[in-house]
């Protein structure tokens, strides 16, 4: 359905500037993407069909195992029931950003849609978030090494041109281009570890490559298994570097900074999902990948998980712009996720449950904030710029243009201070959920340590979060001798908020859908 969206557009820009504006193409491939997602979930019953064969094979017995897969083009793919859900998740998520993208309307201009507030400044636009998409979807389900590769690059290409999509923007530029430079040495440490491992094995097929290791080398007269290790630990490097988790956060802050918000949104949360999805697959769904846990990985990912955590909050707190405050909130969500990452073993589906449930709940409430900041910025360059001075920017850059917002628009506000709550793990929100599900996989696995860094880095948290809830709810609105005019939001942005914040507020009264979900989930990765 992908392909099919893809050629569609391809066919459509040339008509875009004269018959179809870019807007309504950006909300026709969004619903494509919902169209794709209910094809991706209609079709994930398949594999929980069994064969005659299989019944035959296994003892006239039904009990399949949830993750028996289904292996695409020579094991190249290898689809199973967590890809599957994750990609129906990641098609949702990514028709949720692209529906509320088109233009918000201001009512003072006789209905007419502001050109400042278009979102896609190219007619190609859609274009590149499906290329970007069939990458990620890629990427969940790859088996092989080359597929790995040419999946995050599908992926990382699309990213790089959305960085730098506003081209009059000197700081869009600026981050797309520093995006490019550093994203391509992350691809260039994951190459070379595949390389390494390809070099000393002669595979590229992770399945081949984890029976060879289970072999013993007595057997085989070589031991593969400490240059296997160090090729995937680079591997490893490359994807962290990636998804900003600190030491390798540094080009992060100013990327998401300098990206318009529209796309920022977009930068924080759909990759992230398919290379998580990629590493749970990768190091952890399957047994015999048990054979080169060597303790590395798991070093690695507890080590980047500390940092992450640390900087994330730390640094935090001395930040005034609210991209690059959310930014460094951003990394420590992703320590959170590595966290849970790095203590899952053989036997830890609590932990791998705990994952996947971060990423849904971080993913959804990620997505309500921003889009909140964006409404903010339509709402208050409506009329008169926080700062006295006309202009078209309808990006928010520093948390003192939030003051006094709760006086204009109190439901926006109240919004926006639930979603910072839940980031702060305050209950009953989602959030909360989340933080106690990772905290409890490190101390019933022992690392006692590590859960009681992530306590207090929560509690750093809430320190700059409530200072954002002081200056909207609490502040004096900023006198610049004029106010917003007034203000309506497109309906679908207006719903996707609604329904997001709902989802925060009232995920407690009913959490089984999506804790069962992710717990079949993770069940599936060590059901044989």
């Amino acid at each position: 359905m992908l392909a099919i969206t893809l050629v569609a557009i391809l066919l459509a820009i040339p008509l875009s500037s004269s018959t179809i504006s870019a807007a309504l193409l950006t909300r026709i491939t969004g619903v494509a993407l919902l169209y794709a997602a209910a094809l991706s979930y209609s079709s994930s019953s398949v594999l929980s069909v069994p064969t005659l064969t299989d019944i035959i094979s296994n003892g006239n017995s039904l009990d399949l195992g949830l993750d028996a897969g289904l292996g695409v083009y020579s094991g190249l793919i290898h689809v199973t029931t967590l890809t599957q859900t994750m990609e129906v998740f990641l098609l949702v998520t990514g028709a949720c950003i692209l529906l509320p993208w088109s233009a918000s309307l201001n009512t003072n201009a006789s209905g007419y849609v502001r050109a400042s507030a278009s979102t896609p400044t190219i007619p190609e636009y859609p274009m590149v978030i499906v290329l970007s998409l069939i990458g990620s979807t890629f990427l969940m389900t790859a088996a092989d090494l080359v597929t790995v590769y040419l999946a995050i690059e599908l992926q990382s290409f699309g990213v790089y041109i959305l960085a730098a999509l506003y081209r009059d923007s000197e700081s869009a530029t600026a981050a797309g281009l520093k995006y490019f430079l550093l994203g391509a040495l992350s691809s260039a440490l994951i190459i070379f570890g595949s390389a390494l491992i390809y070099a000393y094995t002669g595979l590229t097929n992770l399945d081949s490559i984890y029976e060879l290791l289970s072999v013993p080398s007595s057997a085989t007269g070589e031991s593969y298994t400490q240059v296997v290790v160090l090729g995937f630990v680079i591997i490893s490097v490359g994807f962290l570097f990636k998804v900003a988790s600190a030491p390798f956060h540094y080009w992060a802050p100013d990327v998401y900074d300098g990206a318009p918000t529209v796309v920022r949104t977009w930068l924080t949360v759909m990759p992230k999902i398919s290379i998580f999805v990629l590493l749970l697959e990768m190091f952890r769904g399957i047994d015999v990948a048990n054979v080169i846990q060597l303790g590395i990985n798991t070093n690695l990912y507890l080590i980047c998980s500390f940092l992450s955590l640390v900087v994330g909050k730390v640094v935090g707190l001395s930040q005034y712009r609210i991209k690059r405050l959310l930014t460094y909130s951003t990394i420590s969500h992703v320590g959170f996720l590595l966290l849970a990452l790095g203590v899952a073993g053989p036997t830890g589906s609590d932990s791998v449950d705990a994952m996947l449930f971060y990423i849904v709940q971080y993913s959804l409430t990620n997505l309500d904030a921003f889009f909140i900041v964006l409404a903010t910025g339509y709402f208050l360059n409506s009329g008169v710029l926080a700062f006295g001075q006309e202009g078209t920017s309808t990006d928010i850059q520093f948390t003192s243009q939030l003051q006094g917002l709760f006086r204009h628009n109190p439901m926006l506000s109240i919004s926006f201070a639930l979603c910072l709550f839940s980031m702060a793990g305050v209950p009953p929100l989602v959030g909360f959920f989340g933080k106690y599900s990772v905290l409890y996989a490190p101390m019933h696995n022992g690392y006692v340590y590590l859960a009681l860094v992530g306590i207090l880095a929560s509690v750093v948290s809430a320190v700059y979060y409530l200072r954002i809830v002081a200056v909207v709810h609490f502040n004096a609105p900023v006198q610049t001798g004029g106010t917003p005019s007034a203000f309506a939001l497109t309906s679908v942005h207006s719903y996707v908020i609604a329904t997001l914040t709902l989802f925060v507020l009232l995920f407690a009264l009913n959490p089984t859908l999506i804790l069962n979900s992710t717990s079949l989930m993770a069940l599936s990765l060590y059901t044989t």
